[in-house]
């Protein structure tokens, strides 16, 4: 069998959100993850576990189910609210069945029953990232037009369409709508777009982009049925009903 140090890969920018009550296991799993160069994140209970994924963007999320202040099924069902995409392992000590069916029917995607081999566990991290990485790669996320509505989007061109009247976007809107389009019904980060757009953040590009997003509010007014939602803090979702 490889050693561990031979599955590091490129995980290093990988970011965990670990929610495990038992103290010595979560600071054991830290150490054991860091040290393949993955960055966790360790909250003990169910509810500040909660807060902390609000609070940042992570990639993955491991999660007990006997957690004190918030079990770890709400949590997982209020992670879930947030980013229905987001990849969940839960680890705990109950193997019962009915866990499991739960778990899965929440949209975890492996369930692994303590005690563990942290070897193990840094395998199943690896195949639902390698998953992750295949479904991404298969994505034509290069579209040069895509439909929003009853608007026509040419991200190229920053030209967005209702019938025959073209409104002309900035390189930023342009930018920001194209993002939103692509993670369309999921939570996009203020973060990860502040990042993108501008290559760090701050106080400033956060109200900046506050006003860019109020912009393609209004551009997309025409269509009820096209809504940017607001999730204070935290990011955006672009929906249609």
């Amino acid at each position: 069998m490889p050693k561990p140090n031979s599955i590091k890969q490129s995980f290093d920018k990988v970011r965990i959100l670990l929610v495990e009550d038992d103290v010595n296991l979560g600071f054991l799993l830290v150490d054991y993850l860091e040290s393949q160069e993955f960055d966790v994140k360790l909250y003990n209970d169910g509810l500040a576990g909660y807060k902390g994924f609000q609070l940042a963007t992570y990639d993955l999320c491991i999660v007990d189910i006997m957690l004190p202040n918030m079990d770890g099924f709400t949590l997982i069902e209020k992670i879930k609210e947030i980013n229905k995409k987001i990849p969940i392992i839960i680890l705990s000590a109950r193997s019962m069945k009915e866990d499991k069916i739960k778990g899965f029917a929440f949209g975890i995607d492996d369930y692994i029953t303590k005690p563990f081999d942290e070897e193990e566990l840094l395998y199943r991290i690896k195949a639902i990232m390698s998953r992750i990485s295949r479904e991404g790669e298969s994505k034509v996320e290069s579209r040069e037009s895509v439909d929003i509505g009853c608007y026509h989007f040419d991200c190229e061109k920053q030209l967005l369409t209702l019938d025959d009247c073209s409104i002309r976007l900035t390189v930023k809107e342009a930018k920001i709508l194209k993002i939103l389009c692509q993670s369309r019904g999921r939570l996009v980060k203020r973060e990860e777009l502040m990042v993108e757009i501008w290559g760090y953040s701050d106080y400033f590009t956060g109200r900046s982009l506050d006003v860019f997003i109020s912009k393609l509010r209004k551009y997309l007014k025409s269509d009820s049925n096209i809504k940017i939602t607001s999730i204070p803090t935290v990011g955006y979702i672009m929906e249609e009903s």
